[in-house]
Formats: C-alpha cells, sequence, structure tokens
C-alpha cells in the first residue's frame, strides 16, 4: 500500500514530462512572450475603424483568469492602427513596415543589396537606369527575396508603362528599343501557359473567396477561443477544519472559454463570453478537501452549475464617448475585471490565462470582493500618464426579489487612480471600493461576503445580518530591465457586520516576474504574499471561533511557476503553491498544491 500511494506522488512529474516532451518535439518555440508594454494612450474615434470585415480591438485577447483575460489600461483605450485609403503612387510601393516608404533610385548601384553577379543584375539596371521604374528602401536596400503583392506588382508594372508611353510620347532618342519590346513579346508568348493557368487560379480563387464571404459566419462577429487541460492536486496537507490529513489525489480537468466580439460601427464592441468547466475547487471557505480558501488555484469551476455546462459569463457593451473615454455597460461580467484595473498592475501574473498559478497571485483582494453580475464601468484618460477608472457592480442585478436587484442587493463600487511613468516602466494604483452584502445572498461563486481567499474568518458574516466593507489597495509595478520585473501590493479592508461589530482584513504580496525566461515568450514567475487575513474583531461579534477571536497566526503564500509558450497558440504552465500556517493557524500544517496547465488558443 505504501508503495502505491508513494508512486502516485510521480504521476504528475511523469506526465508533465511527458507533455513537454511532446510539444518540444511537435511544436518549436517561436513566440515571444505575450506581455503588455503599456497602460495608457489617448483615443481617437476616427481611428477605430478596422479593417474591412473586422471588429474593432479595445482588448487584446490574452487572457487573464481563466473566466475573462484581463487587458492592460493601454489596450482598452488604444486604437486600432488606420489603414491609409490615399493611393499607391506610381513611384513608390508600400513596404512590409508600414513606417518605411520606398524612394526612388536613379542608379542600380545606389541599392547595397544588389551586386553585379546577381542574376537579375542587368535587368534591374534596365529597370532603373532607363525606365526608372524601381524604388528602393529607406535603408538603400531593393530586398529582392520578399514576396511582392499584388498592389505593389501594379505600382511598378504603372511606373513602368507610364514611362514607355512618357518616352513615346516625347518622341526623344530614349524611345524603347527595339530588341527590349520584342523581349517582352518573347517572354509573353513563352510563359503563355504558366500565365493562364496563373488566370484561372485567380479566377478560381475568387469564386470561392466569394462563396465563403457568403457562407461565413458574420460579417461583424469574430470568434476568440480558448481551452485549458489541467492536471493538478494536492501532495501535503491537512483540512483545517477536521485536522486531519486531507485526500492526495491528483485529477484532470478542463476549461473551454469562447469570445464572441461583435462591431457594428467601428467604435464599439459587443462580447459575449460562453464558459465551461469541471475543474474543482481543492477549498473552499469551511469546505472543500482543504476547509479553507487559502491557495485556491485561478482555474475553478463555479459550484453552482454541473460539470461542463456551457454558461453565458459575460455580456457586455462597450462603446467610446468622446476621445478619452470608454464606457461598458454589462449584464453579466466584473467591472473591475473588464477594465483591466489590476492587469495594469501586475501584468506577468494576470496578463495571461497561462500566467500565476492561483487566484490571490493575480490580484489584490481589493478587486475580489463581490462577484460577476450587472452594471456598468468607466475608464477615462486624463493623460498619457493619469487614468481613472469607475465601476458599479450589483452581484444579483437580475433578480427581482427582495433585497436583490440593481440597487438593492449587494453590489461593489470601485474608483482606481493609475499613474504611470512615461517610458511605462513604473506604475503605481491607488484603489477603493465599497461593497455591501445582504444576509443570505450568493453570486455565482457561492459566497455571500469577502474575498473568496484567504481565512475563513476573513470570509465569514454574521448569521442573518447585512455586512458592509470599506476597501483600500496601492499597488505598483516596476520593469527593472527586459528580463526582470516586479510587483507588489498591499490592502485594507474594514469589514462593519451591521448592527454587531466590526473587524480588519490585511494582505499583501510581492511578485518577481522573469520574461523571456530561458527562450524568448516563456515566463518565469516567483510570488510571496499573505493572503487576507482578519487581524482584529469586535469582542462582542462571533464569526466562528468565538467571541472577538481573530486569527493568531499569519500564514504565508508561496508560489512558482513557469509557462513554457510551445508555440504562438499553445502554453505549458507547471507551478507549485505551497501554504504555511494555513487558515492563519500554525497548528496546521504546511498545504503544497502542485498544479500542470496546458492552455490552446485559437
Amino acid at each position: 500500500m505504501s508503495i502505491v500511494r508513494w508512486n502516485s506522488r510521480f504521476t504528475f512529474w511523469l506526465l508533465f514530462f511527458l507533455d513537454i516532451s511532446i510539444i518540444l518535439v511537435m511544436n518549436p518555440a517561436k513566440s515571444q512572450a505575450n506581455i503588455p508594454e503599456s497602460t495608457s494612450s489617448t483615443v481617437s474615434n476616427t481611428t477605430l475603424v478596422p479593417a474591412s470585415g473586422q471588429s474593432p480591438v479595445f482588448f487584446a485577447d490574452r487572457n487573464n483568469s481563466m473566466g475573462e483575460q484581463v487587458t492592460p489600461l493601454s489596450q482598452l483605450l488604444s486604437p486600432v492602427p488606420k489603414t491609409s485609403a490615399s493611393p499607391v503612387s506610381s513611384y513608390q510601393v508600400r513596404s512590409l513596415d508600414d513606417n518605411a516608404a520606398m524612394g526612388q533610385v536613379n542608379s542600380v548601384s545606389q541599392l547595397s543589396d544588389i551586386k553585379p553577379t546577381d542574376w537579375a543584375f542587368q535587368a534591374l539596371q534596365s529597370l532603373v537606369e532607363r525606365y526608372g521604374a524601381i524604388a528602393g528602401y529607406p535603408n538603400q536596400t531593393f530586398q529582392g527575396n520578399r514576396a511582392m503583392t499584388r498592389y505593389e506588382f501594379a505600382a511598378g508594372l504603372n511606373a513602368a508603362l507610364a514611362r514607355i508611353n512618357e518616352l513615346v510620347s516625347a518622341g526623344t532618342s530614349d524611345l524603347p528599343r527595339k530588341e527590349d519590346l520584342e523581349r517582352l513579346q518573347k517572354l509573353q508568348n513563352q510563359f503563355a501557359p504558366e500565365l493562364a493557368q496563373l488566370r484561372g487560379k485567380v479566377d478560381s480563387l475568387e469564386t470561392r473567396t466569394a462563396v465563403l464571404q457568403a457562407q461565413q459566419f458574420s460579417t461583424t462577429t469574430t470568434l476568440v477561443g480558448q481551452a485549458a487541460i489541467v492536471i493538478g492536486g494536492l501532495v501535503a496537507g491537512n483540512n483545517v477544519l477536521t485536522k486531519k490529513p486531507a485526500p492526495h489525489n491528483f485529477t484532470l480537468g478542463d476549461y473551454v472559454n469562447l469570445k464572441l466580439n461583435t462591431s457594428f460601427n467601428g467604435t464599439d464592441q459587443l462580447r459575449i463570453v460562453l464558459t465551461a468547466d469541471n475543474i474543482a475547487s481543492l477549498g473552499r471557505t469551511r469546505s472543500g478537501i482543504l476547509g479553507t480558501n487559502d491557495g485556491k488555484t485561478s482555474d475553478n469551476a463555479s459550484p453552482l452549475f454541473p460539470n461542463n455546462e456551457v454558461i453565458a459569463s459575460g455580456v457586455r457593451y462597450r462603446y467610446l464617448l468622446g476621445s478619452n473615454t470608454a464606457i461598458n455597460v454589462f449584464a453579466q461580467s466584473d467591472g473591475a475585471f473588464e477594465l483591466g484595473l489590476s492587469g495594469s498592475i501586475s501584468p506577468y501574473f494576470e496578463g495571461s490565462a497561462a500566467n500565476g498559478i492561483s487566484r490571490y497571485s493575480r490580484r489584490n483582494m481589493v478587486y475580489n470582493y463581490g462577484d460577476t453580475g450587472a452594471g456598468v464601468a468607466i475608464l477615462h484618460n486624463f493623460s498619457n500618464q493619469f487614468q481613472l477608472g469607475l465601476q458599479y457592480t450589483s452581484i444579483n442585478g437580475n433578480n427581482p426579489t427582495e433585497n436583490n436587484g440593481l440597487f438593492q442587493g449587494r453590489y461593489v463600487a470601485l474608483g482606481q487612480l493609475l499613474y504611470s511613468s512615461p517610458n511605462k516602466n513604473f506604475r503605481l494604483a491607488l484603489t477603493y471600493a465599497n461593497t455591501y452584502s445582504p444576509p443570505n445572498t450568493t453570486g455565482l461563486s457561492g459566497t455571500n461576503f469577502g474575498p473568496a481567499i484567504g481565512s475563513n474568518l476573513a470570509n465569514s458574516t454574521v448569521a442573518g445580518r447585512a455586512t458592509l466593507g470599506n476597501l483600500y489597495g496601492a499597488a505598483a509595478f516596476y520593469r527593472i530591465n527586459p528580463s526582470l520585473a516586479v510587483n507588489g501590493w498591499v490592502g485594507y479592508s474594514a469589514h462593519r457586520y451591521l448592527g454587531s461589530g466590526d473587524a480588519d482584513v490585511w494582505d499583501w504580496g510581492v511578485g518577481l516576474s522573469f520574461p523571456d525566461l530561458f527562450q524568448k515568450g516563456s515566463l518565469g514567475g516567483i510570488f510571496v504574499g499573505m493572503e487576507p487575513k482578519l487581524t482584529s474583531l469586535s469582542p462582542n461579534v462571533n464569526l466562528g471561533a468565538g467571541n472577538g477571536v481573530a486569527d493568531k497566526d499569519t500564514s504565508l503564500h508561496i508560489e512558482g511557476f513557469y509557462q513554457y509558450q510551445a508555440n504562438d497558440n499553445i502554453a505549458i504552465t507547471p507551478g507549485v503553491i505551497w501554504i504555511t500556517a494555513p487558515d492563519s493557524d500554525a497548528s496546521n500544517p504546511d498545504s503544497i498544491v502542485v498544479w500542470l496547465r496546458t492552455t490552446f488558443r485559437f
């Protein structure tokens, strides 16, 4: 029996190494770390119109928690690059780099990458020096090996024909030579079959394109998908309620997230999010195999829905008010989450769905009170350095019964002022939130009040009493160099159990991020913090441990992960969560959770 129990501990690592080996063989890494670089910009209504058939990009789809990906503030208000509608000049062809314009050259010797030994040298020399039909890049190169677009070919052909017509009309001695025209005719005859075949392929492609356009899913809607396969489990730790060892079983679960993004006028966006998952939480407030929220992973399914039941987890409409303000109206979402208020401060932990392993390492507790619901969120740019975010969420805004609805039930109102340095390497956020919860009301997460992380006492209320919270947070991010960044926060929450008494809750956390660790596109992270802890309680209030009894010890949350970016669409993230003194009680042995998440984006 002991041999079986011991070998089961190797299951995680065996599967992990097999997974890594397969991906390494089949998908060589090639992408760079998908990390936001900035947090602010000024919006222009006139530059948000996307290319034909595309929705405007207010948010980059990177992901975040497994439910909705957080996006930095800059991408919320950054416009889609505007495509120039001006015609291409006969003597200027657009390069692959939209910022690099070609310039006319008068001699082939001006092109540094063209040599007399090149097989096309004489042809280029004639086109440049006799017909003036070739342009070069600003760096004095021709780049003859790169592919040419139809527009570029048309521009060059037009330039050549215009020059020939010019010479013919002028009647000068520079008329096109007879041998040039004969050579052109000969080439045309020689390649007649290929030209005819190419013409047929183009006609066929145009027909197929027309069919695809007629039968496409939508002319206004794009689909962004994400799926995750997660294996993990508890390898050490007790249930804090029973004081007995918790089951050390590994599980294999899944998560699927589909986003339908629609634009009706090029400057707005309707987003509908469909999710399904079956990843069970290891612990909740006085429930689960751990009996506490300490160490909760970020991939947990809602306890209110059956496994892998498809639900509409997000419905919101975003539009611009002027050039510096974005407004979200949502029937089901998280206002602070939508605006990316916390993602701008911890971009390497919350910036992608394949980053932080735990819920706590991603965001300060001040963002976690409440739940998803209905409401409105506003983001306003004062300048390139200062931004203000506001949001109001009614947790059960769709419920017309007593102690529910938009304004009579549970709510969270949050405001945040963000400062970003000119180079965006430093960011500082000050956050305040006010939250209220009537007795016996719950949201999609199954909670009534509290951050849904940290100790049981920090998430407890007085039976039959409403609870009010005033939350304060300060957070900062600093990119030391391209390969090292640090972020941290401190949070304080004043709980008032109406008619009973008060309590104080604190939390703090510090993270180190290592972009492009070992290879470009991958990411390492280390996090240390104290999950929400009830530090004081009114003498006459009993939250389950006795009158006036608060958490007596300090629990530390220690986490490490490595996100291996196999390619642009697949990321593999092994990680570990180590909790000392779970439930802020030193009599509980440390708990250790190991996790392996493989994320697919499409």
